[in-house]
């Protein structure tokens, strides 16, 4: 297999622009875009204000996906609140762990990243899940962290790599100019030709592009686009951005449709991953 269907998605918490809070609402959206691996953000587990549930677990099950990936940024007690990696494919963690904020200000919303590796019947690929700041200097810390010899530094580079997420920054900022040094901004390459590509944020009306998908040397982009829907300008503040990809040196079938989301749910197990925090 070469081809693969990443979304990176801020889901907020399952809680709509109507106000509706709805896991269901989540994966029906995840499920039209078909995809074969999914990076959330902004998921509750066992927290009051979303009714106690795994919002990662619920939504996994309702998409038939079997192997779910959660790193809470933030733990209070028994309440979590983080980012997530689910697939039915293969796929076990590499990392997860705290990404720096601003000591200065220590009751800032603490924010991480996870990294799965994704087995295919060609190979592996590994994807990185994030959520950054909403302050400058905090965001280029943490892209420095995610840049330097505790992330990305210590990747095979052999293997493919995907780093996802919502970075709360521009694509001409300073933030996603020091990833772009290192992988390419794979909603630029693969936007539709003479169109810019569409922003993601707020879902009902558009005007930040701050959600990205970067990807390895090894990767060429087939497509690469917001996800709009009826559906998916009502279930969260974001909308879902889509990236087609096509592993470079492996062979495969022409592109179709993605069939590896199965027709019934098929639990496997969720996977709560070690912490590992940058010096």
């Amino acid at each position: 297999m070469n081809r693969l269907r990443i979304v990176t998605y801020n889901v907020h918490r399952c809680l709509g622009v109507d106000g509706r809070l709805s896991p269901a609402r989540i994966a029906e959206v995840i499920a039209e875009t078909r995809a074969d691996v999914v990076a959330l953000q902004e998921l509750d587990v066992r927290r009051p204000r979303s009714g106690g549930i795994d919002q990662a677990e619920a939504i996994a099950l309702e998409l038939g996906m079997g192997n779910v990936h959660f790193h809470p940024a933030l733990k209070i007690m028994e309440e979590e609140y983080g980012d997530a990696i689910i697939t039915a494919l293969p796929s076990r963690v590499i990392q997860a762990g705290a990404l720096p904020g601003l000591e200065r200000k220590p009751r800032i919303e603490p924010r991480g990243a996870i990294w799965a590796r994704i087995e295919l019947e060609g190979g592996p690929i590994d994807i990185i899940n994030t959520h950054f700041g909403l302050r400058r200097w905090e965001r280029r810390a943490q892209a420095r962290c995610l840049l330097g010899r505790e992330w990305l530094g210590r990747a095979d580079p052999d293997v493919p790599m995907v780093l996802a997420g919502d970075f709360n920054s521009f694509p001409h900022g300073s933030v996603c100019g020091m990833i772009r040094k290192h992988l390419r901004d794979a909603h630029q390459i693969g936007s539709p030709k003479r169109r810019r590509p569409r922003r993601t944020y707020p879902s009902g009306f558009p005007v930040f592009r701050i959600d990205h998908i970067f990807v390895s040397r090894h990767f060429s982009v087939k497509s690469a686009d917001t996800h709009r829907s009826v559906l998916s300008r009502a279930a969260s503040d974001h909308l879902p951005l889509v990236a087609d990809l096509i592993i470079e040196g492996r062979n495969d079938p022409p592109f179709m449709e993605s069939h590896l989301v199965p027709d019934h749910p098929a639990r496997q197990g969720v996977d709560t991953a070690p912490t590992k925090a940058c010096p």
